[in-house]
């Protein structure tokens, strides 16, 4: 099950892979996703700078009011040029701001799109390590914050370059001393921002990893809820998920605290600016170097300094924020992922044919390399057609046998075949195009019940439905229902019984035609009348494929053509009913507390 591989206090592969994402790589990752909206991004940084350059008139019209003013002249016309310059530049900037934040919006759809492929692609071995919490965090809230940088911190990022630029050339112009005393100031920020950035970045990543804790405790109780309730547990779970939450508020307001210290520095650093230029310009106003309507002109371009500087330190400190989400984003994408098969290798439905066979030669495997050995050596053969069960008490292996047939998980040494052929030499879509799979826990998904059954085949016709729907005794559900198959189910199936969600994950395996079926207790959650109509239908559908049966209860594979009894990862003994019976003292045990047998 999950583990704490992604916990940011220990020395896990996420950990590893965190390290060797540098923030060079990061970067470069971020801007393989801006580059394919480099026309854009041009685009709206020129209408950016037309908007800049429209309100970067104005210093210079009111300097023309005051020159107009003081010899008497009319404002009239320089008034009416300084509004006519306002609205343009607003119009344009608003242009070019809809375009950057368009083009944001398209990046973080492209990235939650890669992002939930991947997902779903990876191998099973790594989302067991992994908590559906911290993914669904780093679905939701790091691709958010991704979009914050992608529009937010990139479009101010432009607007306020561009700005700063044209300012800068106007002050130029205007008066090369003081624009000398100006960057002088502004150079501190620019030190203050390299020291800090990195800081930022470290602290925001925490804070996001906090924050898929917290996300990782919170999914573990839902998944509980009623084990949670039945318990008495709400308050001590609460006090888990609200220490995950305090953790997350902690580490948030560290990154605060290195966020306000940038801004704060910034802003102290464009007064000292104001008031290097005011005592400057002052003086040489004073001498008689400079009018003043020029000064105030120049001051009134070291304000527009103030926004764009303001803008950049808060793009930058988005940007942190931004390859902090990547970061984490990446760790994803760089999990091995199973192969995207091709189309056309990949039916939608199985298409039939013979049934096959399987054969474990020799078979050794574990979960981890931390972890104790499942198999050992275990050797079976289960014939083409027919019925075969696995047998034994529980950790005996016998689930991981279905999961190594499915190729959710790869053997350490030995041979798992099927059809003769090697399962690693079969193309993964068509090895599992063939397969039935009905999970221990018969899984069921948020929907109707009708998108349940043809999950597996999506282009069953209506007879076909019926007929599943009538070998597994659900077609009285069906008349119950108030919407019949367009019926909701609910999250997980709640609105359905055990006995009938398993009902449902049998109905919907038998819908694929699939030439190998794989039971893993399929008729635990069910009452005897249901069982045995169970059984018939297992033991009809055995005349026409093969059937692997994973039973406890025994009753439901006496008549089984194959039994194979596994014990703490070996293989025991096979044979039949009868045969066990006589020959192997676990498997007449077994029988003889299930009532199958005298004691």
């Amino acid at each position: 099950m999950a583990t704490d591989g992604d916990d940011p206090g220990d020395g896990s592969p996420a950990r590893q892979r965190r390290a060797s994402l540098g923030d060079r790589a990061a970067w470069r990752v971020l801007l393989d996703q801006v580059r394919p909206h480099r026309r854009t991004l041009l685009l709206g940084g020129l209408l950016s700078l037309a908007g800049s350059l429209a309100g970067l008139a104005m210093p210079l019209m009111a300097k023309q009011v005051i020159d107009a003013f003081g010899a008497g002249g009319t404002m009239t016309g320089p008034v009416l040029g300084l509004s006519a310059a306002v609205m343009a530049g607003a119009l344009v900037a608003a242009a070019g701001r809809f375009l950057l934040e368009r083009m944001g919006e398209t990046i973080v759809l492209a990235s939650r799109r890669t992002l939930v492929d991947r997902i779903l692609r990876l191998r099973v071995p790594e989302v067991d390590r992994l908590s559906p919490g911290d993914l669904l965090s780093r679905v939701g809230s790091d691709t958010t914050l991704l979009r914050a940088v992608c529009t937010d911190a990139l479009a101010s990022l432009v607007g306020g370059a561009f700005t700063f630029l044209g300012a800068a050339v106007m002050m130029a112009i205007m008066d090369g001393l003081l624009l000398g005393v100006t960057l002088a100031v502004v150079a501190l920020v620019a030190v203050m921002g390299v020291v800090i950035a990195p800081r930022i970045r470290r602290a925001s990543l925490r804070a996001q990893e906090a924050l898929g804790e917290m996300g990782s405790m919170l999914d573990r109780a839902l998944q509980a809820f009623r084990t949670v309730k039945a318990s008495g547990a709400e308050i001590r779970e609460t006090a888990v998920v609200t220490a995950a939450a305090t953790e997350a508020r902690d580490r948030g307001v560290a990154a605060a605290g290195w966020t306000s210290l940038a801004g704060v520095g910034a802003w102290t650093s464009i007064q000292l600016a104001f008031l290097a230029v005011l005592g400057v310009g002052g003086a040489r106003v004073a001498s008689g170097e400079m009018e003043i309507s020029a000064l105030i002109a120049f001051l009134m371009y070291l304000f527009y300094l103030v926004s764009p500087i303001g803008q950049i330190i808060q793009s930058l400190t988005q940007m942190q924020n931004g390859l902090a989400a990547v970061t984490r984003i990446q760790e994803i994408v760089l999990l091995p992922a199973e192969p995207v098969a091709a189309p056309a290798s990949v039916p939608t439905r199985a298409a039939g044919g013979d049934p096959v066979g399987v054969t474990f030669a020799d078979v050794v495997f574990r979960y981890d390399d931390d972890r104790p050995v499942v198999h050992h050596g275990v050797t079976f053969e289960v014939p083409a057609g027919g019925m075969t069960a696995l047998v034994g008490p529980s950790g005996a292996g016998k689930s991981t046998v279905f999961g190594l047939i499915e190729r959710f998980y790869e053997a350490d040494e030995g041979t798992v075949a099927i059809g003769g052929r090697d399962v690693r030499d079969w193309p993964l879509g068509e090895l599992r195009a063939m397969l039935g799979y009905v999970e221990q826990d018969a899984p069921v998904l948020a929907g109707t019940l009708r998108e349940n059954l043809v999950f597996g085949a999506p282009e069953a016709t209506g007879e076909e439905i019926a007929r599943a729907l009538a070998r597994t005794r659900l077609d009285d559900l069906v008349e119950r229902l108030p919407e019949g198959l367009e019926t909701p189910v609910g999250h997980r199936g709640v609105l359905l019984s055990g006995g009938e969600r398993q009902r449902v994950a049998i109905a919907r395996a038998l819908l694929r035609r699939p030439r190998l079926l794989l039971l893993d207790e399929a008729t635990s959650q069910l009452d005897a009348v249901n069982e045995l109509r169970l059984r018939e239908v297992v033991a009809e559908v055995a005349r026409e494929t093969t059937v692997l049966v994973i039973a406890h209860r025994l009753s439901t594979v006496t008549g089984a053509d194959r039994i194979v009894v596994m014990e703490a990862g070996r293989v025991r003994a096979w044979g039949t009913h009868d045969e066990l019976v006589a020959a192997d003292t676990l498997y007449r045990e077994l029988a003889a507390t299930q009532f199958l047998v005298a004691t």
